[in-house]
């Protein structure tokens, strides 16, 4: 019967984690600086959105000069570039993403979906789906990988 309570309390204790992620995102704004021209980053801002994370969306005509201001690394820049909880978001970096950056707090600039990976969200064209990695990065510009996702 003990086993039972421990392994009941186990996952009530994932719940609660799950619960405070939630909360922890839906508490502290986004803001994200995208192009005036970009249609993908609407959709990227629409998932984001469906997560719970509020938006404050600034449209800008310069984003080199923000990511450059940011420390975003070249190679990691995608098209739209956000902070969070003084965390740099750079392009389609899935909402679970940002969820576990907000609750893990890891020691790192931010995180990056290089580039625009064809099926991550708001890149979604057809069922085509490539692999891809968000990488962690620091303000020394070293990188690793935070998350990789898989294609079809």
């Amino acid at each position: 019967m003990k086993v039972l309570k421990s392994i009941g309390m186990l996952i009530f204790a994932g719940f609660s984690l799950n619960l405070q992620a939630e909360e922890a995102a839906k508490a502290v704004e986004m803001t994200v600086y995208r192009s005036p021209t970009c249609g993908c980053c609407e959709i990227w801002l629409d998932h984001v959105k469906e997560s719970g994370i509020k938006i404050k969306d600034v449209v800008s005509d310069d984003m080199q000069a923000i990511k450059a201001k940011l420390g975003l690394p070249d190679k990691l820049a995608s098209c739209h570039t956000a902070v969070i909880d003084g965390y740099v978001i750079e392009g389609h970096v899935p909402a679970a993403d940002i969820q576990r950056l907000l609750q893990t707090k890891p020691k790192v600039l931010g995180i990056a979906a290089p580039g625009m990976p064809m099926g991550s969200p708001g890149m979604e064209v057809g069922n085509k789906k490539d692999e891809y990695e968000v990488k962690s990065f620091d303000k020394d510009g070293h990188f690793e990988v935070f998350a990789s996702h898989g294609g079809s």
